[in-house]
């Protein structure tokens, strides 16, 4: 029995093996040349080979030994090691080197260490996509306490809007954008049965205006109705959750529910701008937002590198709604990473038909920046009564006609994208 070495070749991993197989001495006869050549085929075998080695074929087109066609330490097990070469230079006395050490977390901080009180006991509520959501149900609330409330625009504003701060049971916690359910006491005379719960947007933090963890903020507009004809309230028809939350005072009790919500969230990544639109309570979401962003001491404010961009509406000067809160933030945050349109209705013009100025009126006015803010990657926020919805679609789709974009298209791109996010009611 004969052995006849039959040799692979891999360029894939750069390796060379032989191996030794047996064959039969009649079999060998299949590797040996023919007797005869044509002078025909030998012309054409030699025409064949020259045109091979001018194309590259059958040549080294790398220089040997250079690792450029493979690198085993980079693109091998090796992985960036450099052991390869370590193995090599040292032979048979190679000694894998220890793995590095790990990161030490210093008791006591350097005395060059700038050194800074942060909230972050709560950072953990929505780690790797988890949300606080539903502590307690509407059929079994929770039970939350006043600790205050406070008129938030002057008399000559039209209606009333009240900020009320209720102490949350131990355990109760939300974040950012989230929504919290309230339960009014006393019965539905209709139906003989407990009042339907009422959902808010909270407008606060996770750690609360008193950056405890234990509060939780809402933004209440007071519903009335007034008849037409004789323009007093039809104390009837009013409603009856606001109108017991603009009445409450410190000690009462309020049965709660939720949280729930998870589609008025920050964005993920810290980069990305920020772009709300508000009009008139619509802004409870957004001071929880800008709080976190730029007032409380967090990982979060210090990471956030975006832009935040709010556009807020109301009818009159009086109605402003936490512009103080609003202008302390314009002074911490950096230039140009706050950004503050109002939308005064009844004090202002637009540009577009010298009428009065909505957030619609905002938008169009700064078309161009809005656009490419959302094709960076920027998520827009609506906040406010439903009927903002319409004339902001319209002129969006107005905007993006300009740009030679379809509106609907657009408006999928971003939704797709988890850019859009609208809470109206």
């Amino acid at each position: 029995m004969k052995f006849l070495p039959i040799i692979a070749i891999s360029l894939t991993n750069a390796y060379f093996s032989v191996a030794f197989s047996p064959l039969s001495a009649s079999s060998t006869k299949i590797f040996r040349p023919p007797t005869k050549i044509s002078f025909k085929e030998e012309n054409e075998t030699l025409d064949k080979t020259a045109r091979d080695k001018k194309a590259g074929a059958g040549v080294a087109t790398l220089p040997s030994g250079n690792l450029l066609l493979f690198d085993p330490n980079e693109q091998g097990k090796f992985q960036g090691t450099n052991f390869l070469e370590l193995r090599t230079s040292a032979g048979a006395a190679f000694v894998p080197p220890p793995p590095p050490a790990a990161t030490i977390i210093a008791e006591i901080p350097p005395a060059d260490a700038i050194v800074e009180d942060t909230e972050h006991f709560l950072e953990h509520l929505d780690v790797d996509g988890n949300l606080p959501l539903n502590f307690a149900k509407p059929q079994a609330p929770a039970t939350a306490t006043v600790l205050g409330r406070a008129k938030l625009i002057t008399d000559d504003a039209p209606g009333d809007i009240e900020h009320v701060v209720l102490r949350l049971p131990e355990g109760f916690h939300y974040v950012e954008g989230q929504s919290l359910s309230v339960i009014p006491p006393g019965t539905d005379p209709k139906t003989g049965r407990n009042h339907k719960p009422r959902l808010y947007s909270i407008a606060s933090t996770r750690y609360g205006d008193l950056l405890d963890g234990s509060t939780i903020s809402l933004c209440v507009r007071r519903a009335e109705y007034y008849d037409p004809v004789t323009g007093i309230v039809d104390p009837a028809k009013k409603g009856v959750c606001s109108n017991f939350l603009c009445d409450v005072k410190a000690g009462d009790v309020v049965s709660v529910a939720g949280p729930v919500g998870k589609t008025m969230l920050l964005p993920k990544d810290p980069t990305k701008d920020v772009i709300m639109i508000a009009t008139g309570t619509g802004i409870a979401p957004f001071r929880g937002f800008m709080h976190r962003l730029f007032m409380e001491n967090t990982l979060a404010r210090h990471m956030f590198g975006g832009t935040a961009w709010l556009v807020l509406g109301v009818p009159v000067s009086g109605g402003l709604l936490y512009k103080e809160e609003f202008d302390c933030m314009m002074r911490n945050a950096a230039p140009g990473q706050l950004k503050i349109d109002y939308a005064i209705s009844r004090e202002m013009t637009n540009s577009i038909d010298g009428g009065k100025l909505y957030v619609q009126h905002v938008i169009a006015q700064n078309g161009k920046e809005l656009f490419e803010r959302l094709d960076a990657g920027a998520h827009v926020y609506f906040c406010g009564l439903k009927g903002m919805m319409p004339p902001i679609l319209e002129t969006l789709e107005n905007v993006a006609k300009e740009r030679g974009l379809v509106w609907s298209d657009k408006l999928a791109e971003l939704k797709k994208n988890d850019q859009w996010h609208v809470e109206v009611y």
